[in-house]
């Protein structure tokens, strides 16, 4: 054989190596057990976490009867009952009107300084402080005032007609007023607030967003749903999840979805049937209906919740929003939050555990790391040592990854792999 034959069959021999990675990758692969090994292990996980989950979520009078008053909570209310409160309180302003003292609304502050994440409680909460006034007398705040007695009209009309609407159909009601639909966003909570109701008993819903696929069969509006014949694109979850009852399942567990992307793969992959579980995602930044469903199906079906998110500081927001609520609505934390989220994955110490490959790491920018620091200054952070561990090693790398990123070993690697090994070695935070 020619020197140069010889080389050309090295080079070829050498090609068809696997990659140090791809071959780790493949190492990992054989560590599986069997499902049903897998599976016991989960039904004795998904038994312990039912039990423990009888227990109601508890209030802050539950801890403090004497605290009650501290703080600010919502409530469901009946539409007869929000549209009463609204037509006593246009009563109480045409009186002060009529008095020739003109009209003023008292809004609940809302502001950074008056949330609290409380350990006890495992979720943020809005402080009781001195209400802010917005008198329609003063130049400062009339807009204000207008757009907030605009938005109480429009809602009372929503409850006469007993109907329900998109906040995107409120501001268009009115753009000359609202200028924006943040604003209209904003005075809506405020209204919420002002008549301690949550924002689904005005009538007025987000459009929809979340999606649903698996083993989960419930009723929406009266018609029978089952989400394991949904296809890959799942069901979506209702905007008004007062139309859902009957809630039913023979799922191990919930797998709260950051992406679309994953959820997808996912739902095609029909891994609901291989280890039988309910697939959730709000494609990105959770809304009010997907957080509301999330923590029904939690509450009603007793059944624990994993999340798989991105590892990078948006990703671990995202699930903050969803295990403690937001500052934007910690009025309502006690119906949107849904505590003890066991985080799956990906996480930064996953990176070289399962050595994703260095061209599929993405640098963090200089905004991304202060995003990471400032995470690591939240209470909710600091009580637990795994998310304190892992958001360090984040920062001090200044490297993250997205979940597409274990499609470098394989488009189906994330659910024939990752996934399985994780449930099986039970590694959550």
């Amino acid at each position: 054989m020619s020197e140069k034959k010889r080389r050309r069959s090295e080079a070829a021999t050498t090609s068809k190596k696997p990659r140090p990675s791809s071959s780790y990758a493949e190492s990992l692969r054989k560590q599986l057990k069997p499902d049903s090994e897998i599976l016991a292990s989960l039904r004795l996980f998904s038994a312990s976490s039912s039990s423990s989950s009888k227990t109601p979520d508890l209030t802050l009078a539950d801890l403090d009867p004497s605290s009650s008053s501290s703080s600010i909570s919502v409530s469901d209310r009946s539409s007869t009952s929000v549209k009463l409160s609204i037509e006593r309180l246009f009563l109480s302003l045409a009186r002060s009107i009529l008095s020739i003292n003109g009209f003023s609304f008292s809004i609940p502050s809302r502001s950074s300084s008056h949330h609290l994440f409380l350990p006890h409680l495992d979720r943020l909460v809005l402080l009781r402080s001195k209400p802010s006034s917005r008198p329609f007398s003063s130049l400062s705040t009339v807009r204000k005032a207008t757009v907030t007695a605009r938005v109480l009209s429009l809602v009372h009309a929503v409850l006469l007609r007993g109907i329900h609407v998109t906040k995107r159909d409120l501001f268009y009601t009115d753009v000359k007023l609202f200028g924006d639909q943040s604003q209209s966003d904003g005075v809506l909570d405020d209204v919420s607030v002002m008549l301690g109701c949550t924002r689904s008993s005005l009538h007025v819903v987000a459009s929809e967003k979340g999606v649903v696929v698996g083993r989960l069969i419930f009723s929406d509006d009266g018609d029978r749903i089952d989400c394991t014949k949904m296809g890959i694109g799942g069901k979506a979850i209702p905007p008004n999840i007062d139309r859902v009852s009957d809630l039913e399942s023979d799922a191990l567990f919930i797998l709260l979805v950051e992406k679309d992307a994953a959820f997808m793969r996912l739902a095609e992959d029909r891994f609901y049937n291989r280890f039988p579980c309910i697939i959730v995602t709000a494609k990105g930044q959770p809304d009010v209906a997907t957080r509301l469903f999330l923590k029904r199906m939690k509450v009603e079906l007793k059944l624990p919740v994993f999340a798989l998110v991105d590892s990078d500081p948006y990703g671990l927001k995202i699930l903050s929003v969803y295990m403690c609520g937001s500052k934007n609505m910690s009025y309502d934390s006690f119906n949107l939050a849904t505590p003890d989220i066991k985080w799956l994955g990906v996480r930064p110490s996953d990176l070289d555990k399962y050595q994703v490959p260095e061209q599929c790491r993405l640098p963090m920018t200089d905004q991304d790391v202060k995003a990471g620091k400032d995470l690591l200054e939240e209470d909710f952070v600091k009580r637990n040592e795994g998310w304190v561990r892992e958001l360090e090693t984040m920062v001090r790398t200044r490297q993250k990854a997205e979940i597409q990123a274990l499609s470098s070993f394989g488009f189906q690697y994330l659910t024939e792999v990752y996934l399985p090994l994780k449930l099986q070695q039970q590694d959550w935070l």
